[in-house]
């Protein structure tokens, strides 16, 4: 039954990253700042400054941090940003509300963030990406940032992979994102235990597909987000249905 459930989570998640053209992605439901988001040629920075915002909060609060910050300042630029000093960030992410649930530790990490990226990167975040390196060497640059672990490095690697189309030389190295999301459809399917840690979700997934591991991601998250919820699943409406136990799905 596992192989059957991985062929079909596999399967739609290479329809996905087969697609020819570039996904424009949702990150905030803020056109503004979604389109900037998007702009990999223009706003790399944002992109890169939003993925390391993304912790322990909605993820749509997070993504629009940077965008915030730059209204504030009225420049959204990498320049703009890097004239900014530590003690102005700290101020622009505490008042006059906090923009995430930490901030002054992410203030810390915002600021650390865009010297990493003027020094390392010549101020251009999309270096971290470009002349199709390796996934291991992309998620190597991503954990070199302040405040990214594994599962902000892996995620923003498969978003640049899967939605932005930026190739690589191979996808070994980009696991899935053991969200609450993911992981309550790993269980439900019977693939990992209901108390499964995120650690055993990544490895479950390296298990099942060593090619991709992070292939699998979109599909089940897709799957939590749209039926397998935590209360009611809309089982009937699902396309894993037949092959969901019967008795962890409801």
């Amino acid at each position: 039954m596992n192989t059957r459930i991985r062929d079909t989570l596999v399967a739609r998640g290479t329809r996905i990253f087969a697609e020819s053209h570039r996904r424009s992605v949702p990150f905030t439901g803020n056109a503004d700042a979604d389109r900037l988001l998007n702009d990999l040629e223009g706003h790399s920075h944002l992109f890169v400054l939003a993925a390391l915002m993304d912790r322990q909060i909605r993820a749509d609060r997070a993504w629009i941090i940077p965008f915030t910050i730059g209204q504030r300042i009225r420049d959204v630029s990498m320049r703009g940003f890097a004239r900014l000093r530590p003690g102005t960030i700290r101020r622009h992410m505490t008042n006059p509300h906090p923009l995430h649930r930490f901030p002054d530790e992410m203030a810390r990490t915002f600021h650390e963030g865009v010297q990493r990226i003027v020094r390392q990167y010549d101020g251009d975040a999309s270096h971290i990406w470009a002349k199709k390196p390796s996934s291991a060497e992309v998620v190597y640059r991503f954990l070199q940032f302040r405040g990214a672990r594994p599962k902000i490095a892996t995620m923003a690697t498969n978003i640049l992979a899967r939605d932005f189309k930026v190739p690589l030389r191979d996808y070994y190295s980009i696991d899935i994102s053991a969200d609450v999301h993911v992981r309550r459809v790993f269980a439900r399917l019977g693939l990992t235990p209901g108390d499964a840690t995120p650690d055993l979700v990544v490895y479950k997934a390296r298990a099942l597909y060593p090619e991709f591991p992070g292939l699998m991601d979109g599909p089940a998250w897709e799957i939590g987000r749209t039926w397998c919820h935590p209360r009611e699943p809309k089982c009937g409406e699902c396309y894993m249905e037949k092959l969901c136990p019967r008795e962890i799905s409801t």
